[in-house]
């Protein structure tokens, strides 16, 4: 990987799903690891879930990585 890539996964939209931003670009709507893993390989970025969880140039917004789907109040 050259240069710094900044990557930005979004906090859980209402209706579930998490968008995933890539040096600006807005790549989709991720459900879990399994579709952020294959955005990023995409992108040019070949990462397993567990390296995407913990990588320090992922920004993880609002929540980590073990929420996907609507954010609920109680």
């Amino acid at each position: 990987m050259s240069g710094r890539i900044r990557v930005i996964i979004h906090p859980p939209s209402p209706t579930g799903g998490r968008r995933v931003r890539v040096d600006g670009e807005i790549l989709g709507l991720a459900h879990n690891m399994a579709d952020l893993v294959e955005f990023l390989r995409r992108a040019g970025l070949e990462l397993d879930a567990a390296e995407a969880a913990k990588a320090p140039w992922i920004d993880w917004r609002g929540v980590g990585p073990d929420r996907w789907g609507p954010e609920t109040s109680v």
